[in-house]
């Protein structure tokens, strides 16, 4: 879906409203973040705002592909700044990466013409930094859209310790631009609970989930399917984990259940994405194939957001896991793909989490707690037996389930809060507009 811009040129100049976001990671780079940041973008674009994206020349996991500097997509205005990423494979390097690309995108945000507000999230950690400052001097209101809550996720992971002048340093940052802001949108309840008192945030916090990508997903049925079918799944049982493959969603139990159950020869664990913990996949698979001469586990690199509809309904099941210290601090937004194409979820979480809490009312899958290995290989074990009619009937549950978490909904109601912020109305209110 595309949205017109308001025509410019010679006498006609854009007097747009223009609202600045400030994104290390941005479409097409497959990283979640960046695919809602653009979601969000294009929905200001509709309310008539004028949208200028700062973000990443350089791809996010691999800062060998290189991104074009300037592009328009969707009405939406691209600047892509160089030196904007060093990767992920060490603290030192997504910090470093980080720095550079703030710095670059404040010297050019801070002279952007018609400035009417300024949207950030935490990619990179520190964006609440530039975002204050930015606002600050151009006296604009600022919208702090927190994705994952820090220092929280580096002390959780062990990266840095709590009372580490960086982690005392990021916190303060971070609670001074929630209190400057005009609206801070936090993902869940639980994040809620984590961040009010200790972020003063009483009467601005919104609870605003993501949303399933619904242009690019909609189910695929496994004979139609030439993903599934050319990988050779159609006898299998397909678990798949598809997603950043992170310490904060911990793959480790669900590597130790596929080791315990090399004996059914029908199951097959597939992974697919990218992130630090996708190392510790390829090592399993190496040590198995060194070992056995064969493994049930695959791995395959992110797919491209074109063919995600016949990779993500490839599954029989998909897996989504959380480790307990994450509960509101991380959200795993890979939940809200399976349940787009319709298929069974299987959390390795907490049961007191938002996951928890999505499976307990739809039916839309199961929870094993994180630690409980032997309790996942029986539920696993139980899936095989399942016949094909109840995978059918929990999918319809999946299906239901995602509903309340679609793309339309949720981006139009980020439009109204970050519209209500900056405190301008360039067209009508939402449900009126002609979209095409």
């Amino acid at each position: 879906m595309s949205f017109p811009s308001r025509p410019t040129g010679p006498g006609r100049p854009d007097d747009r409203p223009t609202l600045v976001i400030l994104s290390q990671v941005y479409v097409p780079d497959p990283a979640s973040v960046g695919q809602h940041m653009h979601d969000a973008a294009r929905e200001m674009v509709r309310r008539g705002f004028r949208v200028v994206v700062y973000a990443s020349g350089r791809g996010y996991h691999d800062p060998s592909r290189r991104y074009s500097r300037r592009d328009e997509l969707d009405g939406v205005l691209v600047r892509r700044l160089p030196l904007g990423s060093f990767g992920k494979g060490s603290l030192a390097a997504r910090l470093a990466g980080g720095g550079v690309f703030l710095a670059q995108a404040l010297l050019r945000a801070i002279f952007t013409r018609r400035l009417a507000g300024v949207l950030v999230s935490t990619s990179p950690v520190m964006a609440s930094a530039a975002g204050l400052i930015l606002a600050h001097l151009r006296r604009v209101p600022l919208v702090f859209w927190v994705m994952d809550v820090n220092p929280d996720q580096a002390v959780a992971t062990g990266a840095v310790d709590r009372g580490a002048w960086s982690a005392r340093a990021l916190e303060s940052v971070n609670r001074a631009a929630a209190r400057a802001s005009s609206r801070v949108i936090l993902l869940d309840r639980f994040m809620e609970d984590r961040l009010t008192d200790r972020w003063s945030l009483a009467g601005k916090a919104e609870i605003l989930p993501p949303w399933s990508h619904d242009s690019h997903l909609d189910p695929v049925a496994h004979p139609d399917n030439p993903f599934r079918s050319e990988r050779g799944w159609n006898d299998s049982l397909v678990l798949m984990y598809s997603g950043n493959i992170s310490p904060v969603h911990p793959v480790t139990p669900i590597l130790e259940a596929a080791r315990l159950l090399r004996g059914e020869p029908r199951l097959r664990f597939v992974f697919i994405g990218g992130g630090a913990g996708r190392e510790e996949v390829a090592r399993a698979i190496e040590r198995d194939l060194e070992q056995r001469g064969a493994t049930n586990l695959e791995l395959l690199p992110y797919q491209p957001l074109s063919t995600l509809r016949l990779s993500l309904s490839a599954a029989d099941v998909h897996l989504v896991t959380m480790g307990r210290p994450m509960v509101g601090v991380v959200h795993p937004s890979k939940v809200y793909g399976a349940l787009r194409v319709a298929r069974p979820v299987l959390f390795v979480g907490p049961a007191e989490s938002h996951v928890g809490e999505i499976l307990r009312r739809s039916r839309a899958g199961w929870q094993v707690e994180p630690e409980d290995v032997a309790a996942l290989v029986a539920r696993i074990r139980t899936l095989l037996e399942l016949p094909p009619e109840a995978f059918a009937r929990i999918g319809r549950a999946a299906s239901d389930a995602g509903e309340e978490f679609s793309e339309a909904r949720l981006s139009r109601r980020l439009g109204e809060i970050v519209a209500e912020a900056v405190g301008k109305s360039p067209i009508a209110p939402a449900g009126t507009e002609t979209v095409s």
